[in-house]
C-alpha cells in the first residue's frame, strides 16, 4: 500500500553515516516500543488496535449516523490537532467541489470548519451561510478554554440556541473533550449533550485515529473502519526493528536526520493532488510541533505541484541548497479523463492526445524530481496505491511513527510543545484577562517604548 523510494536522496549521504546511526535508531525504536522514552505518557496513539474499543466505535458510528440524517451542514470547531486530522481525511477522500453538490449527491452534510482562527469576517459570513440550513456541530478541545475555539463555540452556540428548542439542540451539539474536567466537560454534563473523550495519553497532533478525528470523518460519510484498518496495516508492517531491519518508516526517519546533518534543514512536503493540501498542513503541524524545540528540528514546509512550480520552482532549482523534498505519489486516480485530439492542433498538444491526465501528472513528478536532484535537492517519494480511507490511515500512522523516531534521534521530546504557550500568554495579557496584569504592564511598556 505504501512504498518509500530513496534513490534520489542516497547520493547526498554516505553509507558509513547510515551505519553509524543504526545503533541510535535501535535505541529510539526500543524507547518508543516500550514506552520508556521522553514524553512516553503521550504514546497512546502508537498501538493502533488499542486506541478505540468496539463499543466506542459503534457509538461514534451511531451518533454520526444521526447527525448525517438531521444536518445539512456539520460544523467542526477546533484548532491544530483538534481539527486538522479530520479535515485532512475528509478533503483527501471526498469530492473536490462538495459545495456544489447537494446532500443527496454527497450522501452526507457539508462539513465546514471554525474555531481555528480569529477572523471576525470569517465567522460572520459563516453565520450568514448557515442561517437557512439545518446545522449540527462538534466542538473539540481538551481544556474547553482554547481561545479561538471557545469564542467560535460561544458565538455559534448562541446562534443555535435561537434557532432550535433546548431538546433539539441537545441532538445537534456534540462535545469532544477531557473525560473528567474542563469547561466543555462541565457544559456537556450540564446540558446533557453527547460527548466523546480526548484521550489523556494522545496529544492533539497524534489524535486523528481517536474520537477526535473519527467522529467528524464518520459524519462526512467516510468509512472509519477502513481508515483504522489502514492504520493497523502500517502499525503491523512497521512494528519490528530487529537485526538492523530497516523498514520504510525507519528509513524515512534515518534519511531525513542524515540530510539535516548535511545542512538540509528544511523539508518540503510535495503533493500532486490538490485534495492532499490539508494533509500537508497536518504533516506540518505534526513535525513542526514535535521537532521544533531546543534550537533544533527540520523546518516543515509544503508545496502543491505542479502549481507551485510556477512560483517556487525557480528557488527550489537554483536557490540556497538548504532543502530536500518528500513527495506523495498515488499510483492510481479515482476518475479517468483523457486529452482529446484537435484537428487544428493550435495548442500543439496532439502528441498527448488519448493519454490520461494521471499519466501526464506522474510524468511531471518524475521530470521534476530529476531536475531538482540535478540542481542539488535531495528527493524522496512515498508511492501510495490509491487515494482512499485505508491508504490515508496508513499514511497517517507512517508519519506519526517516523516523527516520534525523528524526535528521539535528535534527543528531544517529540510529544510536548512548550513554545506554543508564549503567544497565548501575551495575547491574554494584552486582552486584559484576569491574573495577567503584571505581564500586561510589561508588554504595554515595551509597546510604548
Amino acid at each position: 500500500m505504501l512504498s518509500l523510494k530513496t534513490q534520489q536522496a542516497t547520493p547526498f549521504i554516505s553509507e558509513e553515516e547510515l551505519q553509524y546511526l543504526l545503533p541510535f535508531m535501535a535505541t529510539a525504536h526500543r524507547q518508543l516500543e516500550s514506552g520508556t522514552g521522553p514524553g512516553s505518557d503521550f504514546t497512546g496513539w502508537y498501538h493502533v488496535p488499542e486506541i478505540n474499543t468496539e463499543n466506542n466505535l459503534q457509538r461514534i458510528e451511531k451518533v454520526a449516523a444521526r447527525l448525517r440524517e438531521s444536518s445539512d451542514i456539520f460544523l467542526v470547531l477546533g484548532i491544530g490537532g483538534s481539527y486538522l486530522g479530520a479535515r485532512t481525511v475528509i478533503e483527501a477522500c471526498n469530492h473536490h467541489f462538495p459545495n456544489f453538490l447537494d446532500k443527496s449527491q454527497r450522501g452526507a452534510p457539508l462539513v465546514l470548519f471554525a474555531g481555528h482562527q480569529l477572523s471576525e469576517d470569517y465567522l460572520a459570513e459563516l453565520c450568514d451561510i448557515i442561517e437557512d440550513y439545518d446545522v449540527s456541530l462538534n466542538v473539540v478541545s481538551k481544556s474547553g478554554t482554547t481561545t479561538e475555539t471557545a469564542i467560535a463555540f460561544r458565538i455559534l452556540r448562541s446562534f443555535m440556541e435561537k434557532k432550535y428548542s433546548p431538546e433539539e439542540l441537545k441532538q445537534r451539539i456534540v462535545v469532544t473533550t477531557d473525560a473528567n474536567k474542563g469547561a466543555l466537560r462541565s457544559y456537556a454534563d450540564e446540558a446533557g449533550v453527547d460527548s466523546f473523550v480526548v484521550p489523556d495519553d494522545i496529544g492533539g497532533r497524534y489524535s486523528v485515529l481517536s474520537a477526535v478525528g473519527l467522529l467528524p470523518i464518520a459524519v462526512a460519510g467516510i468509512n472509519i473502519r477502513d481508515l483504522l484498518d489502514g492504520g493497523t496495516w502500517a502499525y503491523e508492517k512497521y512494528l519490528k526493528y530487529e537485526d538492523g531491519n530497516i523498514n520504510d518508516c525507519i528509513n524515512y526517519a534515518l534519511m531525513r536526520h542524515l540530510l539535516a546533518q548535511r545542512g538540509y534543514w528544511l523539508e518540503m512536503m510535495v503533493n500532486y493532488e490538490p485534495s492532499m493540501t490539508m494533509f500537508t498542513e497536518w504533516w506540518k503541524q505534526l513535525f513542526g510541533e514535535s521537532e521544533g524545540k531546543n534550537g533544533r528540528g527540520i523546518f516543515p514546509a509544503g508545496a502543491n505541484f505542479t502549481t507551485d512550480l510556477h512560483s517556487l520552482g525557480q528557488y527550489i532549482q537554483e536557490g540556497r541548497r538548504i532543502l530536500f523534498e518528500t513527495s506523495i505519489l498515488f499510483k492510481s486516480s479515482q476518475r479517468e479523463i483523457k486529452v482529446p485530439r484537435q484537428d487544428d492542433n493550435s495548442d500543439q498538444l496532439n502528441y498527448l492526445a488519448g493519454r490520461r491526465l494521471h499519466e501526464i501528472n506522474q510524468t511531471a513528478a518524475l521530470a521534476t524530481s530529476m531536475a531538482h536532484v540535478r540542481g542539488g535537492v535531495p528527493n524522496m517519494s512515498l508511492e501510495v496505491s490509491e487515494r482512499s480511507p485505508r491508504s490515508l490511515g496508513a499514511l497517517i500512522y507512517f508519519f506519526e511513527k517516523a516523527c516520534a523516531l525523528s524526535g528521539y534521534l535528535d534527543a528531544i521530546n517529540p510529544f510536548d510543545q512548550p513554545g506554543v504557550e508564549a503567544y497565548k500568554k501575551n495575547m491574554f495579557a494584552l486582552l486584559g484577562k484576569p491574573s495577567y496584569e503584571d505581564l500586561r504592564a510589561k508588554l504595554m511598556e515595551e509597546i510604548n517604548n
